[in-house]
């Protein structure tokens, strides 16, 4: 047998993953897609769904009248991606998926897309020499429901290097209130332990 066919095939090496760190905060004007119980809301956040898929935590009612319409999370989550994916596709973005958590199955409420480009910065642009100053970038978008039909929207911080450079607890920002409310101070979590999946 030729020597060449004895030669065991080499495997290209893997591409390197980059994880970056979302906040996740809050979302606002869901639609209710429970009907006979109250809703809880949970988030999957992900770049490329194949290769991983962070989880936060069931949002809590807030109040008795609290219809989880308006969940609150505050939470971030570590997310990962192939590292060179920003710069080989200008429309890869973070999607973030909200389903309803239930005992037998859950419903899709609606999702959010954010593109990379649109929030992860080169840490040599002038944006991110910025960074000690406003140390995270604030979001609002829509979210839309599997129908195509845009209902609520979403409150999330990604850092501009995909990273936060001070101790989370010491960050706090200004979250304009709801139909015209005075602005809110809020204080960030400690991260909890998230759960994911990856491929």
């Amino acid at each position: 047998m030729p020597e060449s066919h004895l030669r065991r095939r080499r495997t290209p090496p893997e591409e390197p993953l980059r994880e970056i760190e979302v906040l996740i905060y809050s979302a606002e004007g869901l639609k209710n897609v429970k009907h006979l119980t109250r809703m809880r809301t949970y988030a999957d956040v992900y770049v490329e769904k194949d290769v991983h898929v962070a989880k936060t935590k069931v949002a809590e009612h807030t109040s008795d009248g609290d219809d989880g319409t308006n969940p609150i999370w505050n939470q971030v989550v570590k997310v990962k991606f192939h590292e060179k994916l920003p710069e080989n596709d200008i429309m890869a973005a973070l999607n973030v998926d909200i389903y309803a958590h239930g005992h037998i199955r859950e419903k899709p409420v609606g999702s959010a897309r954010v593109l990379l480009s649109d929030v992860l910065k080169d840490t040599k642009s002038p944006e991110s020499e910025m960074l000690e100053i406003n140390p995270i970038q604030f979001m609002t978008v829509l979210v839309w429901r599997p129908s195509g039909r845009p209902q609520g929207v979403l409150n999330l911080w990604v850092p501009p290097t995909g990273r936060f450079l001070v101790p989370l607890n010491s960050l706090s920002f200004s979250l304009r209130g709801r139909d015209g409310e005075e602005d809110q101070v809020v204080t960030l979590e400690m991260p909890a332990a998230e759960s994911s999946s990856e491929v």
